[in-house]
């Protein structure tokens, strides 16, 4: 059993490596993908940190979340309609993440802290797409023409955001059972929690 000095030290260390790791993949992320006009993009940075949160757990995870969103706004440029819009989609929206926090300890607690985390950051975006973001008149999504028109501000920040969160989720599920067998014990955190 490891002292509570030392997993301190060790939950600062794999948070800086791990905050590291989501940054460099997401500007590789975004040399691949890009990103949609009023922000939003596809990337390989959400796993690192949800496999964070699922090892140190809600506080921690909090913790860590929040300082990529930081990084993220000001690494990035940041797309923003104000500090209401930076709040909520670069500090809120990424901190949402650590709520799938609730399943440390668990092996296979993976999976649901990867669905739960992404949903509460997805919940963050389409309320700002509803508040922030409304549309007032009859809009469609530039560059993704194909989805059609939109009237109805709860329906264009589902999609919107949709288009970009539903292939992260995706993307952080297949990592996550990709590595599951291998790093089934570094997932439920037995090295930490003294299991």
């Amino acid at each position: 059993m490891q002292n509570k000095s030392h997993l301190r030290i060790r939950a600062l260390c794999e948070g800086a490596i791990l905050l590291a790791i989501a940054v460099v993949l997401n500007y590789l992320s975004a040399m691949i993908f890009g990103s949609l006009p009023q922000g939003g993009s596809i990337t390989l940075a959400m796993f690192p940190l949800l496999l964070y949160v699922h090892r140190w757990g809600l506080g921690r995870g909090l913790l860590v979340c929040f300082a990529y969103g930081l990084l993220d706004m000001l690494l990035g440029g940041g797309y923003a309609w104000g500090w209401q819009s930076i709040l909520l989609d670069y500090l809120v929206a990424y901190t949402a993440l650590a709520v799938g926090g609730f399943f440390r300890g668990k092996a296979w607690g993976i999976f649901p802290c990867v669905a739960i985390g992404c949903l509460g950051r997805f919940a963050v975006h389409y309320f700002s797409g509803i508040t922030l973001y409304r549309i007032l008149e009859p809009t469609g999504i530039e560059g993704l023409e194909g989805l059609g028109v939109f009237t109805n501000p709860h329906v264009y920040s589902i999609v919107y955001n949709g288009v970009y969160m539903l292939p992260n989720t995706v993307i952080a599920v297949v990592l996550a059972a990709a590595l599951y067998v291998p790093m089934k014990k570094f997932f439920a955190g037995q090295d930490i929690l003294g299991r």
